[in-house]
């Protein structure tokens, strides 16, 4: 399924309407005083996570995912890094060899462990479509203690919703600084952030999230090696705060006193 990413707000499901879980509190959609037709974006909805993709830039915007203890297994990583043949052909064509000698890793926005439970699970995340260009530091680093700490909770009965994305220009990788690389075809993102609810394994998870307590938890990082020995915690902020400065609204399927609740939530340091 492919749309515009400033398509409306996805409501919360309904009797005759399903969506797929990491689509179900509602993908980030740009805020009402952000509009834009902007044909480059396009949106892809797959097994393993929806991407909003920008072909002007040859990265995702963001990418939506949904973790469980059924996600988690004992298949190798593939690193079958390859383009996502799912893409208009009019499009760039992103290839892994684009960030050969970069300084930048290609990044994954949903991580490669996340998706361990097959190996087919795994190599859906190794499209071109869902990496980022990120400083190695930051990638190898900060950014995967995160994702560790998302799986430890999930092993340990809970459950994740996710969004992950870049904003800005121009990173700092082990090259030094750049705003694109593979000559201009792929931008590199000043900031890279994610979005995380975490919540007690059970069903009808849009009913609960109006009653009960969750960790959500917002940070937003600079892409850079200068941040390397910082955790994660040190680039927390709010959901509402990391709203206005990437321009999307998040959680748009909950209700507004939910969505209050949730993202006006500041972190205690």
């Amino acid at each position: 399924m492919a749309d515009s990413c400033s398509r409306k707000p996805l409501v919360a499901p309904t009797s005759d309407q399903t969506l797929p879980l990491q689509a179900y509190l509602g993908l980030p959609s740009r805020q009402s005083g952000n509009l834009s037709n902007d044909s480059s974006e396009y949106l892809l909805y797959k097994p393993a996570f929806v991407v909003c993709y920008q072909s002007a830039k040859g990265i995702a915007r963001w990418v939506s995912w949904h973790l469980q203890k059924s996600d988690l297994g004992t298949a190798d990583r593939q690193d079958d890094f390859r383009p996502d043949e799912d893409l208009p052909r009019n499009f760039p064509l992103i290839k892994p060899t684009d960030y050969t000698n970069s300084g930048f890793d290609r990044g994954h926005l949903c991580p490669s462990g996340d998706r361990t439970a097959t190996q087919t699970a795994n190599s859906a995340t190794f499209v071109m479509s869902n990496m980022i260009p990120q400083a190695p530091s930051l990638n190898r680093g900060v950014w995967n203690d995160l994702e560790e700490y998302c799986r430890s909770k999930v092993k340990l009965g809970y459950e994740a919703y996710l969004y992950a994305g870049g904003y800005g220009a121009g990173g700092k990788g082990s090259n030094g600084s750049a705003t694109t690389i593979a000559k201009g075809k792929v931008s590199v993102p000043g900031r890279c952030w994610k979005v995380i609810l975490i919540m007690p394994e059970g069903e009808n998870d849009y009913g609960r999230l109006e009653k009960e307590s969750v960790e959500v938890i917002a940070v937003d990082m600079p892409n850079s090696q200068d941040v390397a020995g910082t955790g994660w915690r040190r680039w927390q902020l709010s959901v509402r705060q990391l709203e206005g400065l990437t321009g999307l609204d998040f959680f748009s399927a909950l209700p507004r006193s939910t969505q209050d609740r949730i993202e006006n939530h500041t972190p205690t340091f």
